[in-house]
């Protein structure tokens, strides 16, 4: 595959690519940003599509479940909603001051020499608001959010004429390999839902279950936060090396994050 000949390669890795997942990924779930998008997305279901509020929840988790979001659900079932509309009610009220900069998150980041990528089902106003917060933005080449999937729903005559695409379907996964132009099978993908990783392994990823300490069937690896990436998931760094070595690069690397972030 020619067009992977250019990636930047760590000869030993496995991996030419790093593809992050973004909320509840590169920061934790106990933080309140997830109840806090879940009580907006309630409010937009009762305030801007009438919905009756003892209904809003249930509905949000229908309509995920089915459908992957509650927008995509609501566009699916012909309610004319404006995505910047959707977004900037749900995401634009959030408590973003809840992250805080992760200095051990930026340089373990910093410390990967493969291509980094996010891939978000959010859009790309809150991916950034989000990145800043943690102070990793500059981590990263590229973004893959909502408007990358969705380039032409702008165009739509009608709400159902082009189905919302996200994260957990194939549509979204394939379309994210082309944009990222990545061999699958050198890119490791992490991301918190056991639906996504399973997209993931679904279209030849390298895959990661990130905020638990049991893997999933779909998943190579599983993380309890991002943090763990060293110990976990060494050969990123040194992959061709022995058990042996590569137990002691773990200690290096990890030791390496931990001391430059107390001097940071």
């Amino acid at each position: 595959m020619d067009s992977f000949s250019n990636a930047r390669r760590d000869s030993s890795s496995p991996f030419d690519c790093i593809i992050f997942d973004l909320d509840e990924t590169l920061y934790s779930s106990k933080i309140g940003i997830g109840e806090a998008t879940k009580r907006n997305i309630d409010d937009f279901l009762v305030q801007k599509c009438g919905f009756p509020e003892t209904k809003a929840s249930t509905l949000r988790i229908e309509l995920f479940k089915t459908y992957g979001s509650s927008l995509a659900g609501l566009r699916a079932l012909g309610y004319d909603i404006d995505a910047d509309d959707y977004h900037g009610f749900v995401h634009g009220r959030l408590p973003y001051d809840l992250i805080n900069p992760d200095a051990k998150l930026q340089n373990l980041l910093r410390s990967i020499n493969q291509r980094k990528i996010i891939f978000t089902n959010s859009d790309r106003i809150h991916a950034t608001k989000v990145l800043d917060r943690l102070g990793i933005r500059d981590c990263f080449e590229e973004i893959i959010c909502f408007e990358t999937m969705n380039s032409n729903l702008s165009k739509s005559t009608r709400p159902d004429e082009f189905p919302v695409v996200l994260k957990p379907s194939v549509d979204a996964m394939k379309t994210a390999l082309d944009v990222a132009v990545v061999d699958p099978r050198r890119t490791l993908f992490l991301d918190d839902s056991v639906r996504n990783v399973a997209a993931g392994k679904a279209v030849g990823l390298r895959t990661v279950l990130v905020g638990k300490t049991v893997k999933s069937k779909e998943a190579d690896y599983a993380l309890e936060t991002v943090h763990n990436l060293v110990q976990v998931i060494p050969e990123i760094w040194f992959g061709g090396e022995d058990e042996k070595t590569l137990s002691r690069t773990r200690s290096e690397i990890d030791s390496l994050v931990t001391i430059t972030t107390v001097g940071a």
